[in-house]
């Protein structure tokens, strides 16, 4: 009886610690004049992790794409403008391969049949009140076209997507 119960602590203790690793239901990031609500990332296309711990792999994802949207907003909003979005769906470009023991952990292939898309509602805000809002569906099927620099930044496609958004839908109509 005694072996049970400590078995079933054990287990019990075991599982807490694995959802304290767990990312909330829906994460929210904000950095400078950019907030973004993560709406339900288990239901996102693909966000898959190829080699981190997927909780730490989607936090350094949203924190990432926050930073650098923020970036170019800041350029264009006025000041006491503020965007705000709730991302609904995102698939990274590229797509999951195991490597059948060749490594420990599945590779992540950038080709041009799997592109980036991103999916959210947005709105701008001036002092509290919206001036803009939409829903968008972005697909970038000429991702891999042009001379890219060499770099070694993460998710330089969907960032790049999301500027173009920025610089073709928000900029005109401010």
């Amino acid at each position: 009886m005694k072996v049970q119960f400590l078995l079933l602590a054990g287990v019990l203790s075991c599982s807490a610690a694995w959802a304290a690793d767990e990312a909330p239901v829906n994460p929210v990031t904000e950095d400078g004049v950019v907030k973004i609500v993560w709406q339900s990332p288990k239901d996102f296309r693909d966000i898959e992790s190829s080699g981190e711990i997927q909780s730490r792999y989607e936090k350094r994802l949203f924190e990432t794409l926050t930073e650098n949207i923020n970036k170019e907003a800041a350029k264009i909003l006025k000041p006491n403008q503020k965007l705000e979005m709730t991302i609904t769906d995102v698939d990274l470009a590229g797509d999951m391969r195991p490597t059948f023991g060749a490594t420990a952990n599945d590779l992540r292939i950038i080709k041009d049949i799997y592109p980036p898309r991103l999916t959210f509602s947005y709105q701008v805000l001036d002092n509290d009140k919206v001036i803009m809002a939409g829903d968008e569906k972005l697909l970038d099927m000429g991702f891999m076209d042009g001379i890219k620099p060499l770099t070694d930044k993460p998710f330089i496609y969907e960032t790049k997507m999301l500027t173009d958004w920025l610089k073709k839908t928000i900029a005109p109509q401010l």
